[in-house]
């Protein structure tokens, strides 16, 4: 793939002026030959192979940064979901599981490894009950690993105990990290559909049915299209939706060029480019900041999920035309911690969390890096995980909930988490109980349009 002068020189406008970044080159590794009776031997062999496959990849990077004067932010790796790799495990061999993979992260220097993950929409293994019991003591006693857990599809329907489950999980991961701001649930998802060649943290993963190994790329240009806007005010929603295709071309095409360079270098297949705008708390690198530019006063309003569609749709359309291999999520997030647009419509009332989960019908992902009292209980938090899944069930899209209930916090009060996590003001809860509908327990069904064979 070659790109022409115009497009060099469009790119490279973008860089300067339009925040437009890399935001992760993933490596997806296959680990399921790692697979053992032996808890020990499996964290002995999945630490060597991430090691042995990822080492020249943030070097890489940063060589080809340099190169080409693109930014890329992150590099990260992904492995197949490890809950299945250990034949007869306890707790223990899942928290050695997780150390090692910790340790192999930070000696290769990638800042996040995912796939500490288990696919559970339809039941749940021996193994897999104990993944779960060990999940939030693991997440507690690493820095680098991040977790995700699938409750439901569009096929199967939603596991409701898993996702009673998940509540609790979530409630104890907080608790073991409350010294720092519960930051083990941000590195947590629940996912509905979730796609195993996502490149962004926290739900990556490598999955079952992927290559050995693979590059995935994910671009973010919430600037770039922002600044495009810029030269249509006043203009009708049509015209909007062209302009954003647009961006959202030039965007992909550099994105491909890098991905499929990254990829040749080290030697394995290129996977997919992931085409989200994903935020950050730079000014002018935000999606609430084009909702606000399509003519909402403040994002939050009656009309942001009107306007969030748009963005959405003229962004796949874009990136559709652009490449052949766009995947993972590709869409608009709104994460509320990295949006500086976003955190300033919550903070001053005008976005609540049922507004954002009705967003989320209509976007990429779902409700995410959303900071609510530590006080909440497993109950209300599983529920949010129900709503979320179901919206993801009924209208055949992912759909995932990263939410950190932070002890010690009400609302009014920030949370900082640091780094590309940002900082996110705690939002209020509905104080009436779904307890009831929790312990039921059971799978919802898959619904009718499930059925598609």
């Amino acid at each position: 793939m070659r790109l022409s002068l115009d497009e060099i020189y469009a790119t490279l406008q973008m860089v300067r002026e339009a925040n437009l970044d890399i935001r992760t080159a993933t490596l997806g590794l296959n680990l399921q030959d790692c697979a053992h009776p032996d808890g020990a031997v499996v964290a002995r062999q999945v630490g060597e192979r991430v090691r042995r496959m990822a080492e020249r990849l943030k070097p890489e990077t940063a060589r080809l940064s340099a190169e080409y004067g693109i930014p890329i932010v992150n590099a990260r790796v992904a492995v197949t979901p490890v809950a299945n790799l250990i034949g007869n495990p306890t707790p223990d061999d899942f928290i050695r599981l997780a150390r090692a993979l910790d340790d192999a992260a930070k000696e290769v220097g990638v800042d996040f490894i995912g796939g500490f993950s288990a696919l559970l929409e339809k039941g749940t293994t021996r193994a897999e009950r104990v993944y779960l019991d060990a999940l939030p003591h693991a997440l507690a006693e690493t820095g680098r690993v991040c977790a995700s857990v699938n409750v439901a599809s569009t096929h199967a329907g939603i596991n409701m105990d898993v996702v009673g489950r998940m509540g609790r999980i979530v409630t104890e991961a907080a608790a073991l990290t409350a010294h720092a701001e519960a930051i083990a649930c941000a590195k947590l998802v629940v996912f509905a559909n979730a796609v195993g060649d996502n490149p962004f943290m926290a739900g990556a993963f490598h999955g079952f049915g992927e290559p050995e190994a693979a590059i995935n790329v994910g671009i973010s240009g919430p600037g770039v299209v922002s600044r495009a806007l810029d030269g249509v005010a006043g203009a009708d929603l049509g015209v909007v939706a062209e302009t954003i295709k647009r961006a959202a071309f030039q965007i992909t095409r550099a994105g491909e060029l890098v991905g499929r360079e990254l990829s040749r270098r080290m030697g394995v297949g290129f996977g997919v480019l992931d085409l989200s705008l994903a935020p950050t708390d730079k000014v002018g690198d935000s999606v609430g900041e084009i909702l606000e530019k399509m003519g909402l006063s403040r994002v939050g309003m009656h009309g942001s999920t009107a306007a969030l569609a748009l963005l959405n749709d003229a962004v796949k359309k874009g990136g559709a035309f652009a490449s052949s291999y766009v995947g993972g999520l590709s869409g608009a997030f709104i994460p509320v911690s990295e949006d500086r647009v976003m955190i300033r419509a919550v903070a001053d009332g005008h976005l609540t969390l049922d507004k954002l989960e009705a967003m989320t019908s209509v976007c990429s992902v779902g409700l995410d890096m959303i900071a609510i009292p530590g006080d909440t209980p497993a109950e209300t938090i599983a529920a949010i995980i129900a709503d979320e899944a179901a919206i993801g069930v009924i209208n055949r899209k992912t759909t995932a909930v990263r939410i950190i209930p932070v002890p010690g916090k009400d609302v009014g009060d920030t949370v900082r988490f640091g780094g590309l996590l940002g900082e996110a003001p705690v939002m209020p809860v509905h104080k009436e109980s779904a307890a009831g509908l929790i312990a039921r327990g059971g799978r919802i069904p898959a619904p009718l349009q499930g059925l598609r064979n």
